[in-house]
């Protein structure tokens, strides 16, 4: 029997409804603004402004010349590269992953989608930190996973614990956990983490441990999780500290027993990463300089957000030890953050992000600013929100 067919102009959603991305929304009244010709400071985006190193943009060179000879540029997942990022672990946190447990992904996002399709049954539930990224929130609730938030808010250094979990009225089946962590840049250190994987290894709990802003801290490195636990699943990317945001390339590292199954799932919804990226991503390694390069200037943004924010008015101003965000409390001005966003973005041009992308419950009082930018544009919005702000 063949389905009846949905009447013309009936787009009736037959899967889970989901939360817009909020910030994108800023993001569209961000573009149609610079468009008009008005100078737009993007703070609403997690994206580096910097641009890739330029050995990156030589390897894609490269590749491109000889596309077609020697070089591979359509499906493709380069062994290359999972034995230079296979290096990286054994260099950067003393770990030793064998190339077979990388799985190269359509950046962090499909890595994700991919992980809780794959590891969690329809009914799961999962475990998140409120506020944290929106999109695991989202894709679970797509999945028809179940979404447990835990309230982590400044009170708590915007950090998850142990008991935080045993508050839950039942045992997860996932915790998703993000250190440096999205909207707050909390780091969770080393005893912190390792008391996290010890609850969730006792209770069977599947640790997924999304590490997309490592290499992004600024009072020494953030710990991986396999340096405390080799079952623990690793997500990663070239978005952030690579500066490679639009190449689209992220991994995992996963057990051994896990990878094929996970490559399943990827290659049927993803395909492969483009090959462009990945002969990219190569020559990215190659200039660790290049790579640190950005970090002075997210200092510089860092220290001055951080003297300003308080004296503009912002509430509850919390320093971050790592990515590129500040979290800011608005609630002595509005209950409505993306209403807020949208007028201060009107009113002075500079752009950040509702809270309520990442905190569906208090998120209406908060916004979240990216200093991802220059240090200019960062000066520019200071000035731009204090002549604005008396006037909200």
């Amino acid at each position: 029997m063949r389905a009846t067919p949905l009447p013309p102009g009936d787009l009736a959603p037959r899967g889970a409804t989901i939360e817009p991305f909020y910030a994108g929304l800023i993001g569209e009244q961000a573009a149609a603004l610079a468009r008009a010709g008005r100078v737009v400071v993007p703070m609403h985006y997690g994206q580096p402004t910097q641009g890739a190193p330029a050995t990156a943009v030589a390897a894609a060179e490269r590749a491109l010349a000889r596309a077609g000879q020697s070089v591979p540029l359509g499906y493709y997942e380069s062994p290359d590269l999972k034995a230079r990022i296979a290096r990286h672990y054994r260099e950067t946190y003393g770990v030793e992953v064998t190339p077979a447990r990388i799985l190269l992904t359509m950046g962090a996002s499909a890595a994700l989608v991919a992980t809780f399709a794959a590891l969690f049954a329809p009914g799961d539930r999962i475990a998140l930190a409120r506020p944290g990224y929106p999109a695991y929130r989202n894709a679970l609730a797509a999945l028809g996973r179940e979404i447990v938030e835990v309230d982590c808010g400044p009170e708590a250094g915007f950090r998850l614990t142990p008991a935080a979990l045993a508050r839950l009225p039942a045992t997860p089946h996932g915790l998703v956990c993000a250190s440096p962590a999205n909207p707050t840049g909390a780091v969770l250190h080393r005893d912190e983490l390792a008391a996290l994987l010890a609850y969730c290894r006792e209770r069977g709990i599947r640790f997924v441990s999304d590490e997309i802003y490592h290499g992004i801290t600024y009072a020494g490195r953030a710990t991986c999780a396999l340096e405390l636990d080799d079952e623990a699943i690793v997500v990663n990317s070239f978005s952030k500290y690579f500066r490679m945001p639009g190449w689209r390339l992220g991994w995992l590292v996963v057990p051994e027993r896990f990878a094929a199954g996970l490559s399943n799932y990827l290659i049927n919804f993803f395909l492969t990463p483009p090959a462009i990226s990945q002969h990219a991503a190569l020559g990215a390694f190659d200039d660790p300089a290049a790579l640190e390069a950005a970090l002075p200037a997210y200092a510089r943004n860092r220290g001055l957000l951080l003297d300003a924010l308080p004296r503009l008015g912002f509430r509850d101003v919390v320093a971050p030890e790592g990515a590129f965000y500040f979290y800011v409390g608005v609630g002595h001005w509005t209950d409505d953050s993306l209403e807020f966003c949208r007028r201060m973005l009107d009113a002075t041009g500079v752009s950040a992000a509702p809270g309520i992308d990442f905190d569906p419950v208090h998120g209406g009082r908060t916004i979240r600013f990216s200093f991802a930018v220059t240090t200019p544009e960062v000066e520019r919005a200071i000035e731009a929100l204090a002549a604005w702000l008396p006037r909200a």
